[in-house]
């Protein structure tokens, strides 16, 4: 039997075969567990996220057919699982209703690999001049507030702003389109930080 056929795939994911659940989970949950980190920045709740995404595709099993690629949905459903932790832990504010409308659109543009686009803003972060990264790592990392980072670094507070002014430039000419919902992930989801950088605040 060839479970990496799509069609016997999901037969034998409806029939109640458990080899294509483990078939699935061999080939998907380690890719998984590293895009709800991504999301999530807390490797449990990662874990707990793509454990229940498992559970409910097996519950749901019967409708599997209606499934056009099993990487897209396994994708979509760790998403939507991490919305529904966000949602529990926090109040959504407006911004981030906007942002997080902005990634269910990604999400749902096969053309578009989120996992990817992270893992290339993490890569232009870490191609940042030093003093810039180290900066911008602290308050984007850390979670420093400019005064604390001004402190911890013997800077100005105005040096501070301008680095991290200076980081975000960078990052749009080198990353261009749809950076903002990826960016607003990499905070930390912190609205206010978010809003106020990316409207180009000091």
């Amino acid at each position: 039997m060839d479970l990496s056929d799509t069609i016997i795939l999901k037969n034998e994911l409806q029939k109640g075969n458990h080899k294509a659940l483990v078939f699935l989970m061999d080939k998907y949950h380690h890719s998984l567990c590293l895009y709800a980190y991504s999301l999530s920045n807390d490797y449990e709740g990662a874990k707990d996220i793509v454990q229940d995404v498992f559970v409910k595709l097996w519950e749901d099993r019967e409708k599997v057919q209606s499934v056009k690629s099993m990487r897209s949905f396994l994708n979509r459903a760790v998403y939507n699982g991490f919305i529904d932790q966000w949602r529990k832990n926090k109040r959504m504010l407006s911004i981030e209703a906007k942002h997080f409308k902005a990634l269910e659109e990604l999400v749902e543009d096969e053309r578009y690999d989120l996992t990817k686009q992270i893992e290339l803003v993490n890569q232009a972060i870490e191609s940042l001049p030093p003093k810039c990264k180290e900066t911008f790592v602290l308050s984007r990392k850390e979670g420093l507030t400019n005064i604390e980072i001004s402190e911890f670094m013997d800077v100005s507070i105005r040096t501070v702003e301008t680095q991290i002014n200076k980081a975000f430039k960078i990052l749009r000419k080198t990353l261009k389109t749809k950076i903002e919902p990826i960016l607003f992930l990499l905070l930390g989801l912190d609205s206010n930080k978010l809003n106020y950088k990316l409207m180009g605040g000091i």
